[in-house]
């Protein structure tokens, strides 16, 4: 059998990248180990440019009734005084809400029937890679089932999505960037047996006698996560009775609700250094692990897809050179480093032990808090050097999604009433206008969709999302990348040639 991409691992990350292939019409192997889904929560939270990635992976509709989004995220002190407050929109930049609470498994069931309905989708379950052999055209993978069994396929490309003991990361023999880390925490979820209403939703409470974090785990689900204190034991921590003792001060026992998983977990901080070799790559955990302060490591893995998805896209179709997947490293890692940098800094300030030092910090952030200062989930990061308009300022940002109303009657979001991939948008005309046949025929070989965007165009601008980018960019025409990534815009409608023709630069030559 062989595969244009064989995927190693079958969560989120792997199902999602499995998913944005085929729908581009590449023949996907998928080799997972465990015989099946983990049963059991895990991640919890996903952004809203994470929902857009769902989304273009066509289960929007089926995440309906499945997540619980955020309102409010609030620090407090031991007292029980406010620290700090995280206010999340309904709608964030990318039209989903900032903060999205789910339960992995329910998720992960979403996409791996998505994935299945695809035809050019093949999930193997039970059984594990064993070896990789590059050769100049493919890889050869040997798998091993668990009664002995072997057999070998071949795929032009593999990535390994199979978590922080990665196997295809030895084959790649990476080394590792450790920032040194390191914290426990008990991770305690909760199946409440009656419904119950929390707010705010999510709560960080800060007390150095035992920092505790309480946020959801999806509809009908809460988690409380407890630091391991100075000299602890582990095996203590983990046993089931000292979950419940935990909990009891929050009214939590085993009369009104269900243990679903208690264990402890090692928040760490480090990226791999190489994420391509030759045919091999590596996306999500197998490329970097975060502390989950900011809840961006699932989010993190989801880029990682959209990111690479595109891109082997067009080095399988011969658009593009296989220097292209180099690029895809060189985006990825600043942004993770930064994301991580993030996560560090918020854990920093939620792990103190000491009273002293913690009182010194309630202080300080309860003056501020007072004095009018309101904390909001930052942007994302932009990505670093690559497929991107060099010189330009919004290159590399995140650009908006917003709903729009076609000249049909159609109305919806714009991924999918206009199209999810490249798109080329003019805030005064169709860009198509302003290109040559030759640029036109190019662009419709990419799969670029143009469009005219604005209150009273072809498609209307609903709520303004657009015309407020163009306001505060200066811009008349921007060209967005598959992974909703900007790869340049120009302050006139005219400038729309120079964006493709310095789009098929970058392509030609990353």
């Amino acid at each position: 059998m062989t595969y244009d991409v064989a995927i190693v691992g079958w969560g989120p990350v792997g199902q999602a990248l499995a998913i944005l292939l085929a729908q581009r019409g590449w023949r996907v192997g998928v080799f997972e180990k465990q015989p099946h889904a983990y049963p059991l929560p895990r991640a919890v939270h996903f952004d809203h440019e994470a929902g857009r990635i769902l989304q273009a992976c066509g289960v929007a509709d089926r995440l309906r009734g499945h997540t619980e989004p955020t309102d409010l995220y609030e620090w407090r002190s031991a007292a029980g005084a406010t620290l700090l407050r995280f206010e999340s929109g309904s709608a964030g930049l990318s039209g989903w809400p900032d903060g999205n609470m789910f339960a992995q498994p329910d998720l992960e069931a979403i996409l791996d029937a998505r994935a299945r309905s695809l035809p050019s989708v093949d999930v193997t379950r039970g059984v594990e890679v064993i070896d990789l052999a590059e050769r100049p055209d493919g890889v050869r993978l040997t798998c091993a089932a668990a009664d002995g069994a072997r057999r070998e396929v071949e795929a032009r490309f593999v990535v390994g999505c199979d978590g922080a003991n990665s196997f295809v990361r030895t084959k790649l023999g990476s080394t590792v960037t450790d920032l040194g880390f390191f914290f426990d925490w008990l991770i305690v979820d909760v199946r409440p047996n009656a419904p119950s209403v929390w707010r705010p939703l999510n709560i960080q409470v800060c007390d150095p006698a035992r920092p505790t974090t309480l946020v959801s785990g999806g509809p009908g689900r809460r988690r409380w996560e407890f630091m391991r204190l100075p000299g602890e034991d582990l095996e203590e921590l983990n046993r089931e009775d000292t979950a419940w003792r935990l909990l009891a001060p929050w009214n939590v026992t085993p009369e009104n609700a269900q243990l679903e998983r208690h264990t402890v977990y090692r928040f760490q901080a480090r990226w791999v250094d190489r994420w391509r070799q030759g045919r091999l790559l590596l996306a999500g955990d197998a490329a970097h692990q975060m502390p989950p302060f900011a809840g961006q490591g699932m989010c993190s893995g989801l880029r990682d897809a959209a990111n690479l998805a595109w891109k082997l896209d067009l080095v399988l179709r011969d658009v593009a050179p296989a220097a292209l997947l180099d690029t895809y490293e060189s985006e990825r890692v600043p942004h993770v480093r930064a994301v991580i940098d993030f996560s560090m800094a918020l854990g920093k300030v939620i792990c103190i032990a000491d009273p002293a030092e913690a009182a010194g910090r309630d202080a300080m952030m309860t003056a501020a808090l007072a004095g009018g200062q309101q904390a909001t989930p930052p942007p994302s990061p932009t990505i670093g050097p690559g497929v991107l308009h060099a010189g330009d300022p919004y290159a590399g940002k995140l650009f908006p999604q917003g709903r729009v109303r076609t000249a049909d009657g159609r109305e919806g979001w714009f991924d999918d009433v206009v199209g999810n991939g490249w798109a080329l948008i003019g805030r005064d005309r169709d860009p198509m206008t302003a290109l040559d046949a030759r640029a036109a025929s190019w662009l419709r070989e990419l799969g670029v969709v143009t469009a005219h965007v604005g209150r009273d165009a072809p498609v209307a601008d609903v709520a303004g999302t657009y015309a407020r980018w163009f306001e505060a960019t200066g811009a008349a025409v921007v060209l967005q990348r598959p992974d909703f990534i900007v790869f340049g815009a120009g302050p006139r409608s005219a400038d729309a040639p120079l964006l493709v023709d310095a789009l098929r630069r970058a392509l030609s030559s990353p």
